[in-house]
């Protein structure tokens, strides 16, 4: 079951705006709806909704959380093969792979080039192999 969206939207579309997978469609001043099918749960639609208008699995309120209490992917370099699967599922553009440093470096990984654009749906970190991404929140 997915997050859905509840009588108290006001069709500001901050969800759709922010959801990673593009699940939430509507008309702006009008409710807006989540696809069922779409939906990863990954909560961003719920931190985000400043009218409680977003319920959770369990159906409960999904509560407003301050940005910079949102987590972000940190990305251990050593496990990291810069395989790219985090770079191409993460629906914000927030990644990306590092160039080398020198002549001859093979070491590239993944990391966080867009802060700002993250949403912490935590994608990257679930689809990621080898386990070279954990979500923190760094305020």
């Amino acid at each position: 079951m997915s997050y859905r969206i509840v009588d108290g939207c006001t069709g500001c579309s901050r969800c759709a705006a922010l959801c990673p997978i593009l699940a939430i469609t509507g008309t702006i001043k009008q409710q807006y709806l989540i696809n069922e099918r779409r939906c990863v749960e990954c909560g961003v639609c719920g931190r985000s909704c400043t009218k409680s208008a977003i319920v959770d699995q369990q159906g409960h309120v999904a509560l407003l959380i301050p940005r910079k209490l949102w987590p972000i992917p940190i990305v251990n370099t050593s496990l990291c093969s810069a395989c790219g699967i985090c770079v191409d599922t993460c629906g914000m553009k927030a990644l990306d792979i590092s160039k080398p440093q020198y002549r001859g470096d093979f070491h590239a990984f993944a990391f966080l080039s867009e802060a700002k654009k993250c949403v912490g749906c935590a994608i990257c970190a679930e689809e990621c192999p080898l386990n070279a991404i954990r979500m923190e929140v760094c305020s």
